[in-house]
């Protein structure tokens, strides 16, 4: 009896222990990522910046990548755009207020393969004390083995979001009525991701 009772706790688990194995876990390679923005500046330029600081990591059990959990998180006062006196402005409380909001966090809910190389990536962000459901597009490049022996693939992923939304409220505008910084941010992620498991 005792026999037969571990015989079926084996049986059991041996399907979890399989799926465990299958596992591939990819880290962002952060000389080879980047975090970037672009904003319109006064109607008439584009303003872009990135952040310096960032982890992300993606699990997945399939090749395609279709069940992949996806996670990135940002140091917000890492923000750079070659100007000094702009970037101490984006982090003090007119913008990402860093000292109460030291990090942007994203966990995805879903990868969905659209055709070829096109993905929806959907999952949760977070911009200061406020959390939405959001929909990247992502490009998917290719997957390769570099000369190191190491597995590499490679994404980008591209959202526009409405910075009024997270509470980035900055709100001047100049003696034409046209705002500062204009509402709608566009965040564009290119990842190259190497398999650590």
């Amino acid at each position: 009896m005792k026999r037969l009772f571990f015989s079926v706790l084996l049986l059991l688990f041996i399907p979890a222990l399989h799926l465990s194995a299958q596992t591939t876990k990819w880290t962002s390679d952060k000389p080879h990522t980047s975090v970037k923005f672009e904003v319109q500046h006064l109607g008439i330029a584009i303003v872009a910046g990135q952040f310096m600081e960032f982890d992300g990591i993606m699990a997945t059990d399939k090749d395609d990548f279709t069940d992949a959990k996806i996670s990135f998180t940002v140091q917000t006062k890492s923000v750079n755009t070659n100007v000094d006196m702009r970037d101490q402005d984006l982090r003090s409380a007119r913008f990402f207020d860093v000292e109460r909001y030291p990090q942007m966090t994203f966990k995805s809910t879903a990868f969905e393969r659209q055709g070829s190389g096109k993905y929806i990536l959907t999952g949760y962000l977070t911009i200061k004390d406020v959390t939405k459901l959001v929909k990247f597009d992502v490009a998917y490049h290719a997957t390769i083995k570099d000369p190191w022996g190491n597995t590499r693939t490679g994404f980008r992923a591209e959202l526009t979001i409405n910075r009024f939304d997270y509470h980035i409220t900055y709100d001047e505008k100049s003696v034409d009525n046209v705002l500062h910084v204009a509402p709608d941010v566009k965040i564009i992620i290119d990842t190259e991701l190497t398999k650590t498991k």
